[in-house]
């Protein structure tokens, strides 16, 4: 298994677990993502695995389903994710990506895995739960993101950086550099 597919995993699994666990009536909490739900970040996190699968297989994207059960969506699309990663060809495919054709593995390690990472952290805000995030994977994220700080301002990405602590952790310094308040 890869370093891409071992982090997946172990950043899918946090998903999976704040998902499997968002308590009854809080699906419509604010999360803190600006005017987002709970539902909304899940639902998120679902579209754009969703997105990257779609593009590996040479589809067109379909339209989001407002009506569709999140948390089986979310193991269907995290599932096939990692199937694909087990696959060397399909892992070294080349998908449409932030800048042009990248391997599929590239894309999952660098965007999805930021993207799933922080968005944990957000469902777990949302709804209560315990929202430490897995250390080496934040790092991985700062690695990736850091570089790319002026791209990831614009509309609809993220808000504008924090401050952190001088000693602050690798979550506090990712969470910070994405505008978020720990």
């Amino acid at each position: 298994m890869s370093e891409v597919a071992e982090r997946y995993e172990r950043i899918a699994h946090g998903f999976s677990t704040r998902i499997d666990h968002v308590p009854p009536g809080t699906w419509s909490n604010p999360s803190p993502c600006s005017d987002w739900t709970a539902h909304d970040v899940a639902k998120h996190v679902v579209d754009v695995t969703r997105l990257f699968l779609t593009r590996l297989n040479g589809g067109d994207p379909t339209p989001p389903d407002t009506d569709e059960d999140i948390v089986a969506s979310w193991r269907v699309e995290s599932d096939a994710v990692k199937a694909a990663l087990a696959d060397p060809e399909k892992a070294a495919t080349k998908i449409n990506g932030v800048a042009g054709p990248t391997p599929f593995e590239d894309v999952i390690g660098t965007v999805l895995c930021s993207d799933t990472l922080i968005h944990t952290w957000d469902l777990a805000r949302a709804t209560g739960q315990d929202d430490r995030l897995d250390p080496a994977a934040a790092e991985a994220s700062l690695e990736f993101l850091q570089p790319n700080d002026e791209m990831l301002r614009g509309p609809g990405a993220f808000a504008a950086r924090i401050e952190a602590p001088a000693d602050a952790d690798a979550q506090t310094q990712l969470l910070c550099f994405v505008g978020r308040r720990p």
